[in-house]
């Protein structure tokens, strides 16, 4: 787990009648208006389709907050009343866009948010299946509904007009929603000539125990935000787009270290203690778009600008793990807890050396170390951008806690991606004995959506 890790815009379209880390890479974007002095851009990695801007005039919206605290309170026409949101003074917008809060990621653009976009401090992973009797006429309805909502709250704007005002008095805190896939879709859809041969299910592996119950589904959605309430207000609104035509097969809630609250940036720690994400490939790499997006002459072509996401629920035996000396940690992962540098030294980015012995002759880095085994490099160069959330469900029957890592990973193909490392993992990885791999699912993420578009629209309507 610990080496491959880390404008303004039009809506998608209107609901259907009768609807109930660490990288980064450029997503379509204008240039964002200037932001009020005292405004910080310090938490979008670099390219990342982030800006700060203050609310159009006119657009209802989350950051036209709440009136001034304390005795002034709040102050609501009838109007703003009615709408559920009214504009506040300008003062207390210019505090908001200083804060974390006022960081956007665009929603439009040739790949959908939430893949490159930085490591989020709350996320949420969901899957629905479509009811009995939904096809592909509701499916469509349903994706463009989700764009519109997705659209509008990653914007700071109010879902619709049954908001929950969950998020009332937050910015978009660097709000994404991404949409993808499953197997089963396309047979519910009629559009089995348009599944993916890459989207064919992933082999089994001996160190699965696999709930079917938390696994798979016919839709998945990916939510991130730096704000908790953010994050659930727009799990809200997906739920409740879905109407009748999907319900929630699986659900599963988790986190990251909020940005800014270390000294400088740092590549994130996950809940080992073990710095996570270090060999993450990288925007400026020459090949990093062949490994992790379907190229635009890809097969099938409404997959082009998309990504393959495998997501996996990784339960950490932290009792066991915990009772191991930090030298007995370290030779398990093959690099220094406290510094994430590879035991055969220098710095986290030094480059492992898998040959050098100690004085007994014997390696200094081990040879079913968890960071040797997954280099791409000891596995025909199979690379994946790795995008995890912590998670923690509370304590389990025999009082040991149910937490771990909810592994999310994006390739362009995961029989070349995320297959060949996961094989040799099973076949000798000393990370093993400490995890447990309790569900899994494979998606297909097509591309953004163009202004004016849905998600899937593509294939939906292609």
């Amino acid at each position: 787990m610990a080496e491959q890790s880390t404008p303004e815009t039009s809506s998608p379209g209107a609901p259907a009648e009768g609807a109930p880390g660490e990288v980064g890479v450029p997503q379509k974007v204008t240039a964002p208006k200037a932001a009020p002095k005292g405004a910080s851009s310090e938490n979008a990695p670099p390219g990342e389709a982030v800006s700060q801007k203050a609310p159009s005039k006119g657009v209802i919206s989350r950051r036209r907050l709440l009136g001034t605290a304390g005795a002034t309170g709040l102050a609501l026409g009838a109007a703003g009343g009615a709408a559920g949101y009214a504009a506040a003074p300008s003062a207390d917008r210019t505090a908001l866009l200083s804060s974390l809060g006022a960081d956007e990621v665009m929603f439009h653009g040739k790949h959908q948010p939430g893949i490159t976009t930085a490591l989020q401090a709350r996320g949420h992973l969901v899957a629905f299946d479509l009811a009995a009797g939904a096809g592909r006429k509701e499916a469509s309805a349903l994706l463009r509904r989700w764009s519109t909502t997705a659209q509008r709250l990653m914007a700071g704007e109010a879902s619709t007009s049954a908001d929950t005002d969950v998020a009332r008095d937050a910015g978009p805190s660097s709000l994404t929603v991404t949409f993808g896939f499953g197997h089963s879709f396309f047979a519910r859809t009629g559009l089995e000539k348009q599944r993916p041969i890459a989207l064919d299910p992933l082999p089994d592996f001996s160190s699965d125990h696999l709930d079917k119950a938390r696994s798979n589904g016919d839709l998945w959605v990916q939510i991130g935000s730096n704000d908790a309430l953010v994050a659930f207000h727009a799990l809200r609104a997906i739920q409740q787009d879905a109407g009748r035509a999907a319900k929630v097969r699986w659900q599963m809630n988790g986190f990251n270290r909020t940005p800014g609250a270390t000294s400088q940036p740092m590549t994130a720690r996950n809940l080992m203690g073990q710095i996570d994400g270090t060999r993450n490939p990288k925007p400026s790499e020459s090949d990093f778009d062949r490994r992790i997006f379907v190229p635009d002459a890809g097969d099938p072509s409404w997959m082009a600008g998309g990504s393959y996401a495998v997501v996996r629920r990784i339960r950490m035996l932290l009792d066991d793990w915990e009772q191991l000396s930090v030298k007995a940690q370290e030779d398990v992962i093959g690099r220094r807890k406290a510094t994430g540098a590879p035991l055969s030294g220098g710095t986290e980015t030094t480059a492992m050396d898998l040959e050098k012995t100690d004085a007994d002759g014997g390696l200094v880095v081990p040879i079913n170390a968890h960071s040797r085994i997954t280099r791409p490099d000891e596995n025909g160069g199979a690379a994946m951008l790795r995008r995890p959330f912590s998670f923690h469900d509370g304590i389990d029957a025999e009082g040991v806690p149910d937490a771990g890592l909810l592994f999310v990973c994006w390739q362009a193909d995961p029989l070349r991606g995320f297959v060949p490392v996961q094989r040799k993992l099973d076949r000798g990885d000393a990370l093993s004995t400490y995890i447990r791999h309790e569900s899994s699912g494979l998606f297909a993420v097509p591309g953004g959506a163009a202004e004016g578009e849905y998600v899937g629209q593509k294939l939906l309507e292609g």
